[in-house]
């Protein structure tokens, strides 16, 4: 593969690439080769994230995962290894749960929080929540299935400390550190070690693209960006094989549509359109995540890209990485993008021909189009 083409970007991108480790095999392990390719070491962490409950009076309820983060001798992070709670369909449940692999639930995030500053993760299922039980001057209850809880002295629960279903340490969550440049080799000095070790792409599995989202900080710029993925998103998902599967994607809501194209709204300072923005339920749970963008999420300022599927090859991942560089280009360099409803197939080849990308490029996403026809 030419190199030329794969150096390529210009932005600062995050990557998050979904894998499943083989069987007998986890996370974890990823992490220690890591390390020990970078001459580095493996930090075990907790990690907090979400997952929808069935239990009406708690509609969602927060976890915190063990993740595993890989620094090298100067203690600089090369990447994470974590759990997405996602990725289902690849795991036997009905295994027995791996010893030392456990997990801490509450409804409450903000409880969580403090676990996960107060609490070891490199402590025992048994012991990992006494400086909680501390806290609130109780101590910890052995229940069925061997959970540990921990209640203040009204019997009101604060977390469960609980052992992962079968298979739960095989999913794992590649997470790289905002890369801004020679993104091909960074990615394929770490991908060709999760290759090496078996692991392979999810089900249900998906790459999210996290772009340095600075550069979009105008009313106008944001709302080029909105109609131009509005009209194109569709065909951008059939254009890059969007995986069926994959969960956790949809559209914008009809409000910040109408929003974005409200005739004074491209005239506003950035701070102004943020607070309009800010009163919309905006969800990271769609195509296209504009959420860090408006509320500032704190280290994590960015445009979020969810389309993508899973691949192993850095040169696929560059190429995908290039086509949202040059929508993002797009946006910021033209004066007005308008609204257009969602355009059919056979616009796309207009649209990439308008997009500021190399001849390169276009070509593989032509062939791309044309093998889809």
């Amino acid at each position: 593969m030419c190199s030329l083409q794969t150096s390529n970007l210009h932005w600062r991108i995050g990557f998050e690439i979904e894998l499943m480790a083989p069987k007998g095999s986890s996370r974890q392990d990823l992490a220690n080769a890591i390390a020990k390719s970078f001459g580095g070491s493996v930090r075990r962490y907790f990690h907090l994230q979400s997952e929808f409950s069935k239990v009406p009076e708690s509609p969602v309820f927060d976890n915190l995962t063990l993740g595993f983060e890989v620094v090298d001798a100067k203690g600089q992070w090369i990447a994470k290894c974590v759990d997405d709670l996602t990725l289902q369909d690849d795991l036997d449940k009905t295994q027995i749960p791996k010893f030392g692999w456990y997990r801490i639930v509450s409804d409450e995030a903000r409880l969580l929080e403090l676990v996960r500053y107060q609490a070891d993760a490199n402590a025992p299922i048994s012991e990992v929540l006494n400086p909680i039980a501390h806290l609130f001057g109780t101590t910890i209850s052995v229940g069925a299935g061997n959970m540990f809880r921990v209640t203040d002295e009204m019997g009101r629960s604060i977390a469960i400390a609980a052992p992962l279903p079968g298979e739960r340490e095989r999913p794992c969550e590649l997470i790289f550190p905002p890369i801004d440049s020679n993104h091909f080799y960074r990615l394929e000095s770490i991908l060709s070690i999760a290759r090496s070790l078996g692991f392979t792409g999810p089900i249900e599995g998906a790459i999210h693209l996290h772009f340095d989202a600075s550069p979009l900080y105008s009313a106008r710029v944001f709302a080029n960006l909105v109609n131009l993925l509005w009209t194109h998103g569709n065909n951008l998902r059939r254009l890059v094989d969007t995986n069926p599967k994959c969960r956790r994607l949809g559209n914008w809501s009809n409000s910040l549509i109408e929003l974005v194209n409200q005739p004074e709204f491209s005239y506003l300072s950035w701070t102004e359109a943020q607070n309009l923005l800010a009163k919309i339920e905006l969800t990271k749970y769609c195509d296209f995540n504009l959420r860090n963008i408006v509320h500032k999420v704190p280290n994590k300022e960015t445009f979020e890209v969810r389309i993508f599927p899973v691949w192993l090859e850095s040169q696929a991942i560059i190429e995908a990485a290039r086509l949202i560089e040059a929508i993002l280009q797009q946006s910021i360099v033209t004066d007005r993008i308008n609204f257009r409803s969602p355009g059919e197939w056979n616009e796309m080849s207009s649209f990439l021909d308008e997009l500021p990308i190399s001849e390169w490029f276009r070509g593989i996403y032509r062939k791309k189009e044309t093998t889809d026809l």
